[in-house]
């Protein structure tokens, strides 16, 4: 979500799909049982479209990056394409998946989707892990109901995580307890996935 790309294509679904399969708020880590049934629905809007369409969601996918005991935080600055999130905390890297009309490269696309993001905001340099963890769908507002996360996460082997994006800001890496006590100037998605945290890093 760092670049302002109004024009490019991105994947969504029927938001009805969710209610077909199991209508959840939050997280779900059943992966499969969502995407096996959203892969041959899936299509692609441009992005300025899906933004104001409530009938469909927007592929997001969402890193937390682990080092240690410790997880990466930042603060979302001015230059945020999306400025209904500026000045929110965040723990997650994320950003749309761009539409691709095959369906098999449905996998290779969600992978390219958010290590290009990570790229595009943040430079690792350390070796790391990752793996999909869980789904995320929040509809108690307006940035939610046209979005729906496919949440990563990233073990680190060190806490080398430099910005590119200027609207990265205030990157640090903090343990679970500091932030839960920090926990209402995050955004929704990541206070949902701090109240998770313990599961979403087992």
């Amino acid at each position: 979500m760092s670049k302002n790309h109004k024009d490019e294509h991105v994947l969504v679904f029927p938001s009805n799909l969710l209610k077909n399969i199991g209508y959840f708020q939050g997280l779900s880590f059943e992966i499969n049982k969502y995407l096996n049934v959203i892969k041959p629905k899936y299509s692609s809007l441009p992005r300025s479209e899906a933004e104001e369409n409530p009938e469909y969601k927007q592929l997001i996918s969402y890193a937390i990056l682990r080092h240690g005991k410790k997880i990466f935080s930042y603060k979302r600055g001015k230059l945020l394409s999306e400025k209904r999130l500026f000045d929110n905390y965040s723990i997650g890297v994320g950003g749309h998946i761009l539409g691709n009309n095959d369906r098999d490269l449905f996998e290779e696309e969600q992978t390219k989707g958010v290590e290009r993001e990570i790229r595009e905001e943040i430079f690792i340099g350390t070796n790391y892990q990752s793996r999909h963890v869980a789904l995320l769908n929040d509809d108690s507002n307006e940035i939610g109901k046209v979005h729906f996360g496919l949440i990563y996460l990233f073990d680190l082997d060190e806490a080398n995580v430099k910005k590119k994006e200027k609207s990265i800001n205030e990157q640090t890496f903090f343990t679970v307890q500091e932030l839960k006590k920090n926990i209402r100037r995050y955004e929704n998605w990541s206070r949902i996935c701090i109240d998770n945290i313990e599961r979403l890093t087992d």
